[in-house]
């Protein structure tokens, strides 16, 4: 599963920890039997950790992996489509953060506003968090998704030159990132949960429906995020959000067997003006 999914599970989590206080709470796959981990999980005392799990003490098994996570309607999708379960929808995560986590965010947001000023006559109006690519846009099994999933390498550069004057804009950090003229790129690496540490400074995240979108949410941090048609804002989205979808009578598609001429069709339809304007009155409310 995703980093999105791991982030999703966190909100369920917590609530399954007040049913059952004097247990630990494990995550993973009950037929097979595993124990999963992510970096996610770390720092949350709701779950314990593989190592730290005791055998001999009560354990609250949460049975989630990809063949069972709640959004998905298992029973109608197939190697073509994925069916969404529209009776689900999210309730917020849960992300805790380490103080050298939040201090290494700081310490990057503190070089973007000196390169800022270097490079600027004016006062930035706010900061936004973005990125637009996944990590998996190169890998052969999530590939039609994530094309599908997009909004257009052209629409986020052109959305992007209408910010940078006025906007600090810093960039997550991975190798798939695509960079754009006008928006921070940090020397320093970092990993996913510092990119989120730097979301949960600044004034909004901006990018494609995914795990940023789900790490905004845990932080309670506003979002402008690009749906489509291929997911439905319904089931993994957060009504404190802005999430632009396109209503269309084949939304939402789900699209994974093959490049989706009406994803291509939601891409045109929602424009580079609509999207900005949704950043504006967010940041301005």
């Amino acid at each position: 599963m995703g980093l999105g999914d791991d982030l999703m599970v966190t909100g369920f989590v917590e609530k399954e920890k007040k049913k059952h206080p004097e247990k630990q709470i494990v995550i993973g796959n009950l037929k097979e039997k595993i124990i999963y981990d992510s970096l996610i999980y770390q720092n949350n005392p709701n779950i314990t950790p593989i190592n730290k799990v005791d055998r001999n003490k009560p354990i609250h098994f949460i049975n989630y992996h990809n063949r069972n996570r709640p959004y998905v309607d298992y029973q109608k999708s197939n190697n073509n489509n994925w069916k969404w379960n529209m009776n689900f929808t999210p309730i917020p995560g849960k992300l805790y953060l380490s103080d050298d986590e939040k201090t290494k965010a700081i310490n990057i947001l503190n070089d973007a506003k000196v390169n800022w000023k270097k490079n600027n006559n004016s006062e930035f109006k706010a900061i936004i968090f973005f990125e637009s690519t996944s990590t998996k846009i190169d890998d052969t099994f999530y590939y039609n998704k994530m094309k599908n999933k997009d909004w257009g390498e052209s629409n986020w550069k052109e959305l992007i030159s209408k910010l940078k004057n006025d906007y600090l804009i810093v960039q997550s950090k991975h190798e798939k990132s695509k960079k754009y003229d006008g928006v921070y790129y940090s020397p320093i690496d970092f990993d996913f949960r510092v990119a989120c540490a730097i979301i949960n400074e600044s004034n909004l995240f901006l990018g494609p429906e995914g795990g940023f979108g789900h790490a905004a949410a845990a932080l309670g941090k506003k979002a402008v995020l690009y749906f489509g048609g291929w997911i439905h804002p319904k089931v993994t989205g957060y009504n404190f959000h802005e999430n632009i979808y396109f209503e269309h009578p084949k939304s939402p598609c789900g699209s994974v067997g093959s490049i989706c001429a009406h994803c291509e069709e939601a891409r045109k339809f929602i424009t580079v003006s609509d999207v900005y304007g949704k950043i504006i009155s967010n940041l301005n409310s």
